[in-house]
This record gives structure tokens, sequence and C-alpha cells, in this order.
């Protein structure tokens, strides 16, 4: 497989300019540490030790990143794609999120709690797409670079808790939790820095509408999915969505349970070697995907599911192999969701492609996510008994749709050998670069 040459977004000659990669880079790097600064502690803050939440008001600020992923196809990523340019789109954005993050410091009751983490999502959640899109107008090769540039959010995610173990060091029980709202001081802070930072990304202008054509980016990158293998490709990442959410919904009890007997100090660095996995595979991805084409790798992706579940059904007992097959994490992520991102910016028109990226993250993101919550905080009540859950009947299950989404892509998903056909057609010749495949 030849790779694209993707051109600066102002229609530069490729090659003539070498890509900012570093500046992409360190983009990713703020803005996922804002989102990995609080998500791993907040739900022990909302809980009995810190703001004493009920069940459901702590679900409602859950469910906040899915509203905004839902809301953003319609509002923030039309505004994107047709309006304004990208890094000022950043930076607005991550302005407001930021100073919604900082009020949840001093926020103590639930409506005035929710409504500032709702208001942050609904301004963070779109930058996701927004800077996807950014990196992958001003990459030279986008299948080469995008996997180095997305390193940096695992990296981010990971370094962002450095300060949070200084500042919650020495600390446990209602001490931990209340210190632990330090998390909204260090994501509010990333978030506006990256909002100053974004001034300086490469500019990247919005793509008007052709005349005659609908204003509305988001229904145009919809209609694309009467293409079948786009359609196929959808109703696949969802599987795969409800099977990653899935995991984090369940690893955390499954690696502390009386089976794997993990001591709990342990748990959250265990989890993290999938991430150190992920970097190492974000790294050879631009090869693995020359190599193997797009249909193998987000099959290799989706099967990584099935082996780790696999294990976790058949061997839970086996604490080594457990902690090993952590390592898939990085190929379940790199191989199917980071492909799919550089997959999207070369099927759909670059007019519509922040839409198109928010129209899949609405399912990684947002429907993927509360499914897997209703799916399986359900399910894994239903299988415990006297507090004894059957981990083998639970993970059977996500084992089982990871193979029916692999059987799934295997058969019907065969998108065009040239993927410039698809994605140019409805694209203005003079400032879209050819793409060889």
């Amino acid at each position: 497989m030849k790779t694209s040459t993707l051109d600066h977004a102002a229609g530069a000659g490729a090659g003539s300019t070498p890509a900012p990669t570093f500046r992409l880079w360190l983009m990713m790097v703020l803005e996922f540490a804002i989102w990995g600064a609080w998500l791993p502690l907040i739900w022990g803050y909302m809980g009995k030790d810190g703001l004493a939440f009920s069940n459901t008001q702590i679900a409602w600020v859950g469910s906040a990143f899915a509203i905004a992923s839902i809301v953003g196809i319609f509002f923030s990523s039309q505004f994107a794609d047709r309006t304004f340019a990208a890094e000022k789109f950043m930076a607005f954005s991550h302005l407001v999120g930021g100073l919604a993050i900082l009020g949840m410091y001093w926020a103590k009751d639930f409506p005035t709690f929710f409504l500032l983490m709702l208001v942050h999502s609904l301004f963070y959640v779109p930058t996701i797409s927004v800077s996807n899109s950014l990196a992958f107008a001003h990459m030279k090769d986008a299948q080469k670079e995008f996997g180095i540039v997305r390193m940096g959010g695992t990296i981010g995610w990971i370094l962002v808790a450095w300060p949070l173990f200084f500042l919650l060091q020495g600390k446990s029980g209602v001490d931990a939790v209340a210190a632990s709202r330090n998390i909204f001081l260090v994501s509010g802070i990333t978030s506006l820095v990256l909002a100053a930072y974004s001034l300086m990304l490469p500019h990247t202008p919005p793509k008007p509408a052709a005349p005659g054509e609908g204003g509305f980016a988001w229904l145009k990158a919809a209609k694309y999915l009467t293409n079948p293998y786009l359609l196929v490709l959808f109703v696949v990442t969802f599987i795969d969505a409800v099977i990653h959410n899935g995991y984090f919904v369940m690893a955390g009890d499954f690696l502390g349970s009386q089976s794997v007997r993990i001591p709990p100090e342990w748990i959250m660095p265990v989890m993290s070697i999938g991430q150190v996995a992920e970097i190492l595979t974000m790294a050879v991805l631009g090869s693995v995907l020359a190599r193997l084409g797009w249909k193998t790798t987000m099959i290799l992706g989706i099967l990584g599911h099935a082996a780790r579940f696999a294990v976790f059904a058949f061997m839970p007992t086996n604490q080594l192999m457990i902690i090993a097959v952590q390592v898939l994490h990085g190929v379940c992520y790199a191989f199917f969701f980071a492909t799919l991102y550089i997959f999207i910016d070369a099927a759909f028109p670059k007019d519509v492609r922040s839409s198109a990226q928010s129209l899949f993250n609405l399912l990684v993101l947002g429907l993927g996510d509360l499914a897997a919550k209703w799916l399986f905080i359900p399910l894994q009540s239903s299988l415990t008994t006297n507090g004894t859950t059957d981990y083998r009947q639970l993970f059977l299950v996500p084992m089982a749709m990871a193979l029916v989404a692999a059987a799934v892509l295997l058969v019907a998903f065969w998108p065009p050998r040239s993927l410039a056909v698809a994605s140019a057609e409805d694209d203005d010749l003079e400032t879209e670069p050819s793409v060889a495949r």
C-alpha cells in the first residue's frame, strides 16, 4: 500500500515546508492531559467520603461527555468545519472549558458541579475531533505520522499523574479524597495553557460549503454513511466502543477481586501497562498500516480485545497472565481507534472532516460509553452472588462481541482501492492535493 500525501490546509505544495510534527505532538500531550487529570479520581471525590452525591447524581456527571458528543455533532464541529479556523476554535474552547473545570474546585452542591462539568464537556469534547482534523491537515503522510503525533496524548495522560502523585502523597481515606479535588486545578491550568498554545498552532482555515450545497457539515458527513463500507465501519465502531469502554467499567473490580488479588494501590499501575504499550504501538502504527492495510490492522485491534477478555475468562486466577495481557491495550487502541481516525480523514471530504470525526466520536465517547455502562454493570450484578462474581460468564460476553465485530469487518468491510475518489470527489481540487495508493 502506498501512503497518502496530505498537504497543509492552506494548500501549499507538498514538501514545500516540513510538517510541524513536534507542535502537533505537544498539542496532543496537553489535549489528553486535561482529560487524564480528572477522570480516574473524580468518582471517589463525588462519593461518600467526598461530595456525597447519590449514584444517580454521579451517573449524570458521568454522562456529560456523552451529552457533549451528541451536541458537538450539530454545533461545535459545524463551526470548526465551516466557520472558524481550527486553532482559534481550540483556543476559545479550551479557555471556556478550562475556566469551567477550574470552577469545579470550589463547587460543592450537585447543580453547580454538574453544570460546570457539562459546560466543560460541551467545549472540551469537540476539541478531540478538531485536534485530529487540525493534525491531519498539516501532516505530509498521515499514515506514517499520526501514530507518532497521537502518541503525545498517551504520554500526556501518563505525565499528568505526577502532579497528583505529589499532591496526594502520604494521604489516605477521607484526607486523600479531599485532596483529590486538586485534579480540577491541574486540569483547568492545563486547559488554559493549551488555549494559549493553540494560537501558536499552524493556521487551519475553515472550508465553506460549495455553492448550491447545504451548509450543514454534520448532515453531509452523515450522508456518507450510505456508502456500505462506511456504514459497516460505523456499526463495528459502536460494538468496539462498547467493548473498549466496558473494559474500564469492569477491569478495576476484577483486578482487585479475590480471584486475581492485586492490591488496591497496584490496580492503576497494572492498568497503566496498557498505556505504556500504547506508546510503543503508536510508534509502529505507520509501518503496520503500510504492510497490512486498513482492514487487517483494524481486525487485529478488535481481536486484541477478544484475546484479553479470553485470558480474563479462562485464567481468572493466573495473576501473571492477567498482568501481562494488559499490553494488548496498545494493540486494541492504536490498531483500531487510531487507524479509524486516519481512515476517516482519508474517506471524507475535507470540508466535513471535523464533523465526520465527531460522528464517529459520538460512538467512541458517547453512545458506546453509555451502552457499556447499561450493559456490563447490570450484567455483572446479575452474575454476582454473595459478593462473588462469575467472571467467566461475564467476560465471555465482550469476547464474543469482539469476535463478531472482527468477523463483520472481515466479511463486509471493502473500502475502495483509492480513497482519493471517496475523499476528494466533493472537494476543491485546487486546494486538495492528490492522494495516491
